[in-house]
């Protein structure tokens, strides 16, 4: 005989959904029964729909006229983020989740996930397809242009979450509802933008292991996504850097401090090696059409990498006049040498034939390795004040 558990949260399930039409009753309806039976909290389902043009809506309303805790939200304009926002600001539970309708993430996942924000233990909770303990399938392609952003975001911006993008996650409602008016996105950069601004502010971020299982019929545009995302980066660096992003949030951990210096220093990093970085990729691919293509990799990367080091001894570590910029140059080179070698042996090991998606997919990942390289060597080497006053 099966005993109902006492309930004393409200946690919100959002299921974001645009033309969904063929998978939007069977997941509701799976997640519905599994959520009833394993979460020990009582839960309301809202889908939320993203201006579907096909009768996800119709089939949304039915649903929430049949379905225990379940209600549907329309909304007039597309974007992931948009639909969060919306419904994560008006919510009244204790905590706000969401998940993708096709529930690549095995669902037995979600209690780990949401225990420890309603324990009070952490504010933020992400399912991790890059933990050793989870496990995945996915396609190369995707499982490559996932590795190289989180890896850009680890390195280029100093975040410690390990997947920005996974389709599951959970946020203390007072948390989201205090975040949100400093997130600008409204579509697939909305997560990522979350995350680093809830790092910003010292909240904490619990990371679960996830079963993970790639949907085939996906329809995520992934470069328009990855440019986008981009994009997102270089905004919320200036952002960062302005002061733009504080917003009243309450301190939940003690932050540990950073090295004199490196707080200012690396959202400037930040910004010069996005800006780089879209300029090598820009330079890369016009260069491709006419040489091989470690020639337009050796060029596009020596002429960002010197343009690289002139913005971060002005703009990141303050280096004024033009005393000392030879020699700055020529140090510089040598975190070019280590970008060049670490791209140059992307590329060789890629198979013929590869397309061009793929070429700039391995020279990011490279590239992003080589960031970390770059931020060391300038800053205990190239432009160390004590180099100068010991001169």
């Amino acid at each position: 005989m099966e005993t109902t558990a006492v309930r004393t949260h409200l946690v919100e399930v959002v299921v974001p959904v645009y033309n969904e039409q063929r998978a939007l009753r069977a997941s509701i309806t799976r997640l519905q029964t599994y959520l009833t039976r394993n979460l020990p909290y009582g839960f309301r389902i809202t889908i939320a729909d993203n201006a579907s043009t096909d009768n996800t809506w119709q089939i949304a309303t039915e649903l929430a006229g049949e379905l225990a805790h379940v209600r549907a939200v329309h909304l007039d304009e597309k974007g992931r983020g948009r639909a969060l926002r919306r419904v994560w600001s008006e919510s009244e539970a204790d905590v706000v989740s969401y998940m993708d309708v096709d529930l690549s993430t095995d669902l037995d996942a979600f209690l780990p996930l949401v225990a420890p924000l309603l324990s009070g233990h952490s504010d933020l909770a992400i399912g991790t397809r890059l933990a050793r303990a989870s496990r995945v399938e996915r396609g190369t392609k995707r499982e490559f242009i996932s590795r190289s952003y989180n890896l850009l975001l680890r390195f280029g911006m100093g975040a410690g979450f390990s997947d920005a993008q996974c389709g599951f996650k959970a946020v203390r409602t007072e948390i989201a509802q205090a975040l949100l008016p400093g997130v600008e996105d409204e579509q697939w950069f909305f997560d990522t933008e979350l995350l680093l601004l809830a790092e910003r502010h010292g909240l904490r971020i619990h990371e679960v292991p996830v079963d993970w299982v790639d949907d085939p019929d996906s329809r995520v545009d992934i470069m328009r996504t990855a440019l986008d995302d981009l994009r997102g980066l270089a905004r919320v660096g200036r952002r960062t850097l302005s002061g733009a992003a504080r917003i009243p949030v309450p301190a939940r951990v003690e932050r540990a401090e950073l090295p004199k210096g490196m707080a200012r220093q690396l959202p400037r990093f930040a910004i010069v090696g996005v800006v780089s970085t879209l300029a090598y990729l820009a330079l890369y691919s016009l260069l491709r059409q006419v040489v091989p293509p470690l020639v337009a990799n050796a060029v596009a990367l020596l002429v960002t990498a010197v343009a690289n080091t002139a913005a971060n001894r002005r703009f990141t570590f303050g280096v004024k006049g033009s005393g000392g910029a030879m020699r700055h140059q020529l140090e510089g080179m040598i975190a070019f040498l280590v970008g060049l070698a670490l791209t140059s042996g992307s590329l060789s090991l890629l198979p013929d034939g590869v397309s061009h998606g793929v070429e700039l997919v391995a020279v990011i990942i490279a590239n992003a390795a080589a960031t970390l390289v770059r931020f060391l060597l300038l800053r205990v080497w190239v432009f160390n004040p004590k180099r100068e006053t010991a001169r």
